[in-house]
């Protein structure tokens, strides 16, 4: 099979590979129809996550149609169509007995990697390092399933592949964000990241009763559709000189009663001393993380308020712990327990609620896709969604 493969900081390939075989009878071997790249692969890709191998098959975000079944799958069959959870999960540990899905006991086959570096292993995930179980991911043309009856969900109506395949990871990745940000009625949120997980927290925000929200980013189409797609406030930091008291003076002194950070290890500063100065820190192997958005969203959020946490980091994130501490906010975080929303999200879908299909912007060829981590990763050509179609 064809599939896009890891040969380093930024290189990418897509390169011939064995076609994947039934491992275990929870098995299930999926032809790929539709796969997404997301915005935490652009981690792998600027090198930010440890353990990736020369010649890792990447790609977490894929649907498509069951080719064979082992012989304990019972939920679904050769032929049925389906989208594929991004983090991988046994079904009976104490964990996934408390649904608590990608914190999961058993799928991560190399336990040890993780529990070095976290204390724990969470969850296998696809195509996300040795780290997370060396998984072969689904940039691909086919796809082994581990555990497939709890990491599938069978798209039985003719909807389109494009209204579907986001139930993989960023939509629910984007509503747990949300629920984890405890948001009430009519309660002011801001969200950091304009990508596809922030636009799906937004979505979600709304969803949940919010009041008002208030988007921020820099990247002129992000903001664009961010405002018209998701009706939010935005704020375009590249042109504030202090988010975090902007979003302060936009609440009338309080703060707003929740933040959201949808982008992770890879922010950018609005101060550019502060970037400058973890640029080099970069460079000398120091500093791998930029906690900007952590830091605005700790100065920014009102007392007693929530920080929800759904953006990647690695390890050498530096947090202003002391005014979280006195001001007494709560964090939520983690990877999405995707298992836990994929029936009640589709419903929401089959409902007319959303059409996820809203933020993609490219459509391509697999062959195409070394060429669209590029173009993703300079945000040029308005590239805010790319789906590949092997």
């Amino acid at each position: 099979m064809r599939a896009l493969t890891y040969h380093g900081q930024g290189d990418v390939r897509v390169d011939t590979h064995p076609d994947p075989r039934i491992e275990k009878p929870t098995d299930a071997i999926i032809r790929i129809t539709s796969t997404a790249i997301c915005g935490s692969d652009l981690h792998l890709y600027d090198g930010f996550i440890a353990k990736m191998k020369a010649g890792d098959i990447i790609g977490h975000e894929p649907m498509g149609i069951v080719e064979e079944v082992g012989s304990d799958v019972k939920n679904i069959k050769k032929g049925d169509r389906v989208v594929v959870s991004f983090t991988i999960s046994c079904g009976h540990c104490w964990f996934c007995e408390e649904k608590l899905y990608s914190l999961c006991d058993n799928s991560n086959p190399k336990p040890e990697n993780a529990a070095a570096v976290m204390g724990h292993s969470p969850a296998a995930v696809y195509g996300y390092s040795h780290l997370l179980g060396g998984i072969p991911g689904g940039q691909a043309e086919f796809l082994r399933v581990p555990y497939a009856d709890l990491g599938t969900v069978k798209i039985e109506s003719d909807l389109p592949d494009e209204k579907v395949l986001f139930l993989s990871d960023i939509f629910p990745t984007g509503y747990m964000a949300a629920e984890n940000a405890q948001i009430q009625e009519g309660d002011t949120v801001a969200i950091w990241g304009c990508g596809p997980v922030g636009l799906f927290t937004m979505k979600s925000a709304w969803m949940m009763g919010a009041g008002r929200v208030i988007a921020i980013d820099q990247v002129p189409e992000r903001l664009k559709m961010a405002k018209e797609q998701c009706n939010v406030e935005i704020i375009d930091f590249s042109k504030v000189d202090d988010v975090a008291q902007e979003l302060i003076e936009m609440t009338g002194g309080r703060g707003p009663d929740r933040c959201i950070d949808a982008v992770g290890a890879e922010s950018h500063a609005s101060n550019m001393v502060s970037a400058a100065a973890d640029k080099l820190k970069q460079t000398a192997h120091l500093q791998s993380d930029h906690p900007y958005v952590l830091q605005q969203a700790i100065i920014a959020c009102r007392k007693g308020g929530t920080l929800s946490i759904p953006g990647v980091y690695g390890s050498t994130a530096t947090i202003p712990m002391g005014p979280a501490m006195n001001k007494g906010l709560t964090f939520k975080m983690g990877q999405t327990h995707v298992q836990r929303y994929l029936q009640p999200l589709l419903d929401k879908i089959e409902a007319g609620e959303i059409d996820p299909s809203f933020l993609i912007t490219h459509t391509e060829p697999l062959e195409n896709a070394p060429e669209m981590y590029k173009k993703f990763r300079a945000k040029e050509d308005g590239c805010i969604k790319v789906v590949l179609k092997p």
